[in-house]
């Protein structure tokens, strides 16, 4: 394995250096640091060049995804959502995966189905309005693992960032979640401490 320069990766894959450099900005294709340059991967410029020629070849199926935080109500900005990437279609559109609930939460049905369909090769391409329409965080992972599959992400308005109300309810369920566990945590140290006081500590509790 060969680590390239910058200029030399992007004359592989036939692109400009600085389309390169976006690419790794948004997590298309792994990068190392070398001193303060970007080197890559000879094993992943040619992974890249051979879905980019594979993808040449496959027709347009698109996969849009729309979602608003709140489980009721909303509709208007998830249908607002769906005809702007209608109307900037240009190849197929095989589904509109509609999702509710949080960008934080990884287990949401909608994500699951996008998940799903990137993997068996339904769609090609998985458009989105905003990248945290997505996800909240981990954008860049899931760009490379649909990249494994042949499929890339579409924003239609890069790095804008969600509504204030719904940044608010993200860090709402952040307190929560960590707060759940944390009583958890205690609520378990209690009860083992007064097992042991009581004598009933069982085997199983002192090996916890």
């Amino acid at each position: 394995m060969e680590l390239l320069r910058m200029s030399k990766a992007a004359k592989r894959l036939g692109i400009h250096p600085m389309t390169l450099r976006q690419w790794a900005l948004d997590g298309k294709i792994p990068f190392a640091w070398v001193g303060r340059e970007r080197r890559f991967s000879s094993v992943d410029v040619e992974n890249m060049k051979r879905a980019s020629d594979f993808s040449t070849s496959r027709p347009r199926l698109e996969l849009l995804y729309v979602r608003v935080s709140g489980s009721s109500g909303q509709e208007s900005s998830l249908e607002a959502q769906e005809t702007e990437l209608r109307a900037t279609s240009t190849g197929e559109i095989v589904k509109v995966v509609k999702d509710r609930g949080s960008g934080l939460k990884e287990n949401r049905p909608g994500l699951n189905r996008v998940l799903a369909m990137v993997s068996d090769g339904s769609v090609t391409v998985v458009r989105v309005t905003h990248e945290d329409r997505l996800a909240r965080f981990g954008v860049s992972w899931l760009k490379r693992l649909f990249a494994v599959y042949g499929v890339t992400v579409e924003v239609l308005y890069p790095k804008k960032l969600g509504g204030r109300d719904e940044l608010l309810e993200d860090f709402g369920l952040l307190v929560t979640t960590f707060a759940g566990r944390l009583y958890g945590m205690r609520s378990a140290e209690n009860r083992k401490r007064l097992l042991a006081e009581s004598g009933q500590c069982s085997d199983q509790d002192r090996a916890a």
